[in-house]
Order: structure tokens, then C-alpha cells, then sequence
């Protein structure tokens, strides 16, 4: 009678978040999870820098999606920067923008993120991956909110919300001088830590079936259903990869 009551009452508080706010159509059934979701529509309403930690694949963008959909530049763009993806001089370039004749082929001048992303979310995916030198330009935009493109003088100010991710331990990277402490202390201050997904496992099974019947429909193919042999090996898994990795295996099982 008492879990009667426990699962009616983790429902309507699941409904509840689902009515109040926009999730983005993310889908979980795990208590931990359902706190994230939480404190991310809470934390969308204070306009100051977020930190989302958690491994790879285990859905940090899409955390950051919902605080941009629930603040108050919830209508402006939501643009990304992968800081693990490009070397330091051409993340600079990127974030910043470029004048024309900054150097050879910039013929013209070019917006960098942080102008497009005017009136709306910057979500630097990977922050931990940041050269150290950039950081330093990082925090001097944090605190003066103003930037100046590369190769230029002029100043430009700023107004867009700034929401960061990483897989890193970023104390860690602190203690080993590969990440600036006065900026993690900037960024720490509305932290959202995301588990990976072999520790919320009641997200692998509902997750599992939102893919398979996904896969389905996209190939017009009847619905399937897991086994409970199948169940039990998704909940035993480890999922290194997260959920990246359970949508993988779940295509591929169709598919077969």
C-alpha cells in the first residue's frame, strides 16, 4: 500500500513538472533525474553563469536546452561551441569573431558566438578542454560583459546567458593548473550534475522503448517490444557511453 502511494505521488509530481514547464521533450522515469530536471527549470530563472558536469552522452546539452527554454531568453537563439573540438586559436576566433584583415583570408568581418547568440543561451560544451589562456579571456567577458573580436579594438557588449558543460572534475583540473581557480569559482555557482546512466536505471527502460519505438516508426516498422531477458541485460549493462550508447544499441536491434 505504501509503494501504491510512493508511485501516485512520484506521477503527479512528474506530471506537474511536465504541465509547469517546457522539458523539451526529455524523457525519464528515474528520481535522480527528475531532480535535474528541477533544478534546471529553477535555475533557468536566475540570469548567472551555469556548470553542468556529468560523462559523456549523458545529456548535458540537452539540460542545457531547458534552462534556455524556461528563462527569460527562452526566444532567443541557443547557440553551441564545443571547446574540445577545435585548437585554442580558432575557439578564440569563434567565440570572439574576427576583423577584417586579422589575418590572411579575412577579408571581411565575422560574428563570433557570442554575437550570435545576442538575446539568447551560449552553451560551451567542454569547458574543461579550454586553453588556459583563453580562460582568462573567458572570465574577463564573465565579469565586464563586453568582448573584442580578434584583430580589433572596438568593444562590444554583450547580453546573452552563458551555460557551460563538462565532463571534467574542474576542481581537479584547478589543483593541477589546467583550469583557472578564479573562474571555476565564477562558473560554480549554480552547479548541475548530471549521473550517468548506469545509476539511474529506472531511465534505461523507458529510454530503451522511446528509441525502439522511434526506430520503428522511422522505418515503418511494426512495434516491438523488449523482452524481459532483454530488460534485464539493458539494467545490467554498464553503459560507458550513457545514453548515446543505449540509442545506439537500441538501433541496432531494430535494424537487425
Amino acid at each position: 500500500r505504501e509503494l501504491g502511494r510512493r508511485l501516485q505521488r512520484e506521477r503527479k509530481q512528474k506530471q506537474a513538472l511536465e504541465n509547469n514547464y517546457d522539458l523539451c521533450g526529455f524523457i525519464w522515469n528515474d528520481a535522480s533525474t527528475e531532480r535535474v530536471l528541477s533544478l534546471a527549470c529553477q535555475i533557468a530563472k536566475a540570469d548567472v553563469p551555469v556548470l553542468i558536469t556529468g560523462p559523456n552522452g549523458s545529456g548535458k546539452e540537452r539540460i542545457a536546452e531547458i534552462i534556455q527554454k524556461n528563462s527569460s531568453v527562452k526566444n532567443g537563439p541557443f547557440v553551441t561551441l564545443n571547446c574540445g573540438a577545435l585548437p585554442s586559436e580558432l575557439i578564440e576566433a569563434e567565440l570572439f569573431g574576427v576583423d577584417a584583415g586579422a589575418y590572411t583570408g579575412a577579408t571581411k568581418a565575422r560574428e563570433g558566438k557570442f554575437g550570435a547568440a545576442d538575446g539568447g543561451t551560449l552553451f560551451l560544451d567542454e569547458i574543461g578542454e579550454m586553453d588556459i589562456n583563453l580562460q582568462a579571456k573567458l572570465l574577463r567577458v564573465l565579469q565586464e560583459r563586453e568582448i573584442v573580436r580578434v584583430g580589433g579594438n572596438e568593444v562590444t557588449k554583450i547580453n546573452c546567458r552563458i551555460v557551460v558543460a563538462t565532463h571534467r572534475n574542474l576542481l581537479q583540473e584547478v589543483q593541477h593548473k589546467t583550469f583557472r581557480e578564479d573562474l571555476y569559482y565564477r562558473l560554480i555557482g549554480l552547479p548541475i550534475h548530471i549521473a550517468p546512466l548506469r545509476e539511474r536505471g529506472n531511465d534505461i527502460l523507458i529510454l530503451a522503448k522511446h528509441f525502439m519505438d522511434l526506430f520503428c516508426k522511422e522505418n515503418n516498422n511494426s512495434k516491438k517490444l523488449l523482452s524481459p531477458e532483454s530488460q534485464q541485460k539493458l539494467l545490467s549493462y554498464p553503459f560507458p557511453g550513457n545514453v548515446r550508447e543505449l540509442k545506439n544499441i537500441v538501433e541496432r536491434a531494430v535494424y537487425r
